[in-house]
């Protein structure tokens, strides 16, 4: 059994957006990252009840494929007895034929076993990165949302007529690059969720991908906020 601190806690986690999100909206009321923020919510609520039902056996479908094994032993067998092997003369054209019809079988039915057993899996295998899939949106519309915040530009006074409208204080724009790095870590921590519930090869290759994509996205907002500060310091 896990021990309390080796685990992550669902409910920390939507605990923890759910406050980002009232910080962002007291700061940033009329900001679109708020509503990006609602909307993680809402896919992270998901996102728990969907790691939590995958990481549940699914008792009903073995049973299902159980009994669909059974019936195929007893093909398996009507078939052998079908062939009549112990019926075979000891001619050699005979008796390859007959070894050549039961290798056969077994073949394909060792091949549907295999299918039946490993259908489960497969299945929750797709839902998982169907659900990483919807994460990795969020995490590059967050990362879209903080591509044009430049501290260079909002330090420099100097606009063409091209130029977005640039209303943010240094301090706001530090708090802004800091909530987007605050989201594109939870949606690492929730893409974790899936790899800690189901302990599959491709869902844990799948969850390092999100991981390396959410720590390199946040690692270049955490660019621009050292450069925000280096640029304060050189002010006069």
């Amino acid at each position: 059994m896990p021990g309390r601190y080796q685990q992550l806690s669902a409910d920390h986690i939507i605990t923890t957006l759910e406050k980002l999100h009232a910080r962002i909206v007291a700061r940033f009321p009329d900001a679109g990252l708020g509503r990006v923020c609602a909307e993680l919510i809402e896919t992270g609520r998901v996102s728990v009840v969907e790691a939590a039902a995958l990481a549940r056996p699914d008792y009903l479908w073995r049973g299902a494929a159980g009994a669909l094994v059974a019936a195929g032993l007893i093909a398996q067998i009507a078939a052998f007895r079908f062939l009549h092997l112990e019926r075979i003369s000891g001619t050699a054209p005979e008796l390859l034929q007959g070894l050549e019809a039961a290798v056969s079988l077994l073949i394909l039915f060792g091949s549907a076993v295999w299918f039946v057993l490993t259908l489960e899996e497969r299945i929750k295998r797709q839902r998982v990165l169907d659900a990483l899939h919807r994460l990795r949106s969020l995490a590059h519309v967050i990362d879209m949302h903080q591509l044009t915040k430049d501290p260079t530009i909002v330090l420099d006074a100097q606009k063409t007529p091209a130029s977005p409208e640039r209303t943010m204080s240094h301090f706001q724009l530090t708090r802004y690059l800091d909530y987007c790095s605050e989201m594109l870590a939870l949606i690492g921590k929730l893409s974790a969720l899936y790899a800690e519930r189901m302990r599959d090869g491709v869902v844990i290759e799948a969850v390092n991908d999100m991981e390396t994509l959410t720590t390199g996205l946040g690692r270049k907002i955490w660019q621009k906020i050292t450069l925000i500060g280096v640029l304060e310091d050189r002010a006069p």
